[in-house]
């Protein structure tokens, strides 16, 4: 009963995760209408597929193709800083259009969404944020300052979204003044913002895609730009791509594998529960022969034996409920979610039951129908009952499933563990540790050479520069590139940074020819430095000093050429990329690098403290990119744990079914193990005698686990370009463990066995 409980309770608390997963964006009543629009377009025979879309596309989708109800702009999402009565906090949020409102369908506490933007500084916020500034939600027509500058009116506070949503804010504001600081936003050659859309109830969306292909190309010529819409059904289950611009599964086989193997851990579990079952069940021959003999029918007897089974399999159920609620935090904290269960919820009492219900009758079923069929007189007179070889192999072979299943998955998480370390310890192209970065706010930029020099002289920081994205994330990039010798008809797309001098010092980079940008921005002026990847497509072999000219004629001197580093494929190899030197409004982080001797809590209270002091008004945020660089693995780790996780529930539930086995096989030769010591067998031979069979179980198990666990593990790593090889150390290893881990198990009843009374175990009853 324990070891079912577990099961149960571990396959529920994923199936929870799973739930949770399939039900995303629910809260959207009319998410099957709602689409976001793709960017796919296709550079050197490789399609690349954005959420990038022209801001103009929007109004034009919505008046010239068929279909389309309603469309709304947003832009990426934004750090802000706002302000009340000393209380200064950044929150997360987006601009967008008004018409957002409606087809989200949010959920306003206070105020109306059809006027929200009625007027151009205003904003929108969640009950959480309303609650933080003003500690109510009865906040419409009070104001908020906005990087210490503007005053904003609150026109309306929602809901807080739940956390099975796609899209995450704490505020809302007009697009329009978004619009108003980012001309190039009336360009249809510029994709800088998300546009969603939602269709007419019986739309046909293959001709609205069909119309939008080549949409773009009829308002800008020579754009490359395939537009279509994409349901909200797929934002987070697929929403992933290969080469071709082929859609291919994101977290749904994340989905698929977690509940592969909460199906695995329930079967170990009933596999367990049928077996000591069906074991405990061979003590009653007497029992049944008694009740025959006073006239007990055959139904009378199948009927008691499938009840008690299902009574054992419903305490299971109770005491596996009773887990579920008392791990459910901490399995909440392991997954970052916030599950909850109901043991009232229609669905999920049904699924309690119909588990119930299928242990039960299956392990009831053997002692139900074959010991009901023996015949009373032979049972108690002693004779030897008919052959139940049968049932002995069956056995037998759920001990060796179960292993199987075990140390396949003791392989797999090891296999697993090792490819993430492989990822993290790769070398990046430059130095992780001791970077630490900045939002850009307030007057950063314009005091950046204060700021720099200030930071200098506390000796905590080594350098420090500016550059528009983080250094693991960089998302812009561009085709509009040409230079002496370019195939016409060849099309690269390039990754486009913008930096300050010093940022490839601070970095840690190296440069492979050339030199570095010139301390005097002035004396950068059309000077570029580009990566390995470019150098190699550009393919000049004078290419320090060769011209790579931008589509607006812009001509750009490569003056350097920086070894590749990773960015946001931390799987593959350097990108092309070309970093420009510029101080403009195009760079949005600071990176420091900090001093090998810096002591980490002086070091931060010391940085902080100069930008208050050149940046006044503005709290400090920072991050350490090593840590931003593990959250990109967020998904794998969580698979790796959760795999160790059950490896481990696995081998432990097998190992109750191995002990209760054990137990029963000892107490079954208890007279042979009393003949056989009397006779001078030792208390070795007598262990070794009791726990051969089983060791060989589980040594068979280990052989058929490898090439399952081989095989599973070797597709799994083919979508990764930067991997392991398997080790054949990997294989011994969870062989040597499952079979130590077995021995033990089967060594405590032996040895129990063979140090009992031998008089005991001989006396007659």
């Amino acid at each position: 009963m324990g070891g079912l409980a577990i099961g149960i309770a571990c396959a529920a608390l994923i199936f929870l995760w799973v739930e949770d997963e399939l039900t995303f964006n629910q809260y959207f009543s009319n998410r099957d209408n709602l689409y976001k629009v793709k960017d796919r377009q296709t550079y050197n025979g490789t399609t690349f597929t954005f959420d990038a879309t022209p801001a103009l596309l929007a109004q034009g989708m919505k008046s010239e193709i068929p279909g389309i109800k309603n469309t709304a702009r947003s832009s990426w999402s934004n750090r802000i800083l706002f302000s009340l009565n000393g209380k200064e906090i950044y929150e997360e949020g987006v601009y967008v259009d008004s018409s957002f409102f409606s087809m989200f369908h949010l959920d306003f506490i206070k105020g109306d969404p059809a006027h929200a933007f009625d007027q151009i500084y205003s904003v929108v916020v969640t009950e959480k944020m309303a609650m933080k500034f003003f500690e109510s939600t009865d906040v419409v027509g009070k104001t908020l300052t906005i990087n210490n500058k503007k005053s904003y009116v609150v026109t309306g506070v929602i809901k807080d979204l739940p956390k099975n949503v796609s899209l995450r804010f704490d505020w809302l504001s007009s697009f329009k003044i978004f619009e108003g600081e980012n001309t190039w936003l009336k360009e249809w050659g510029n994709n800088g913002v998300t546009t969603y859309a939602e269709t007419e109830a019986n739309a046909d969306i293959s001709n609205i895609n069909k119309k939008l292909y080549g949409y773009v190309g009829t308002k800008s010529q020579g754009a490359t730009a395939k537009m279509s819409i994409y349901p909200m059904s797929r934002w987070r289950l697929y929403d992933r791509y290969d080469d071709n611009g082929k859609e291919i599964q994101g977290s749904m086989r994340y989905v698929q594998l977690f509940s592969l193997i909460a199906w695995i851990i329930l079967i170990i579990a009933c596999i367990n529960f049928m077996n000591l079952a069906t074991a405990r069940s061979e003590k009653r021959a007497k029992e049944v022969g008694v009740r025959k003999v006073l006239g007990v029918s055959r139904t009378n007897l199948i009927t008691q034996f499938i009840g008690e089974s299902l009574i054992m399999s419903f305490i299971s159920t109770f005491l596996a409920i009773g887990l579920i609620y008392l791990l459910l935090p901490a399995f909440n904290m392991l997954v970052h979610k916030e599950l909850t269960v109901s043991v009232f919820n229609p669905f999920h009492f049904g699924a309690m039951i119909t588990i119930s219900l299928i242990c039960g009758l299956i392990a009831g079923s053997y002692p139900a129908f074959y010991l009901s069929s023996f015949n009373p007189i032979g049972v108690l007179k002693g004779l030897k009952q008919k052959s139940n070889s049968g049932v002995d192999f069956i056995r037998k072979g759920l001990v060796v499933l179960q292993f199987v299943i075990s140390v396949t998955f003791i392989i797999c998480t090891i296999i697993i563990y090792q490819q993430i370390q492989h990822i993290k310890d790769r070398s990046l192209g430059y130095n992780k540790e001791g970077l630490v970065y900045l939002n850009v706010t307030g007057n950063m930029k314009t005091n950046f050479g204060v700021i720099k020099n200030d930071l200098q002289q506390t000796g905590v920081v080594k350098n420090a520069a500016l550059s528009n994205q983080m250094v693991l994330q960089i998302s812009s990039n561009s085709g509009n590139f040409s230079w002496e010798g370019k195939d016409a008809g060849k099309e690269v797309l390039i990754t486009v940074e913008a930096v300050t001098p010093g940022y490839i010092s601070t970095m840690d980079m190296q440069i492979k020819e050339g030199h570095d940008f010139y301390p005097d921005m002035k004396a950068n002026t059309g000077n570029v430095i580009i990566n390995e990847a470019l150098a190699k497509i550009v393919n000049n072999k004078n290419i320090i000093g060769s011209v790579i000219s931008r589509g607006d004629g812009t001509k750009n001197t490569v003056v350097g050429v920086v070894k590749d580093f990773i960015y946001n494929d931390m799987y593959s190899t350097g990108a092309p990329l070309i970093l420009f030197c510029d101080t403009s409004s195009w760079t949005n982080y600071m990176t420091l690098r900090l001093t090998d001797q810096a002591n980490l809590s002086t070091t931060l209270a010391q940085i902080e403290n100069v930008i208050k002091k050149d940046n006044p008004g503005y709290p400090v945020e920072y991050k350490f990119v090593d840590d931003t660089f593990s959250k990109i693995f967020t998904t794998e780790t969580l698979i790796g744990k959760l795999a160790g996780i059950f490896a481990l529930l696995a081998i432990a539930i097998s190992c109750m079914g191995l002990f209760g086995l054990s137990a029963y096989t000892a107490e079954k030769r208890t007279k042979e193990i009393g003949i056989r010591k009397v006779l001078g067998s030792s208390i070795l031979g007598l262990v070794g005698l009791l726990s051969k069979d089983f060791i060989k179980l589980v040594a068979i198990s280990c052989l058929i686990a490898f090439p399952i666990a081989w095989w599973t593990m070797k597709n799994g790593l083919e979508e990764y370009a930067y991997r392991i090889d398997i080790s054949w150390m990997v294989f011994v290893a969870a062989g040597i463990l499952a079979l130590t881990i077995a021995m033990i198990t089967v060594s405590f009843q032996a040895i129990k066995a063979a140090i009992s009374n031998p008089v005991k175990s001989i006396r007659t009853e």
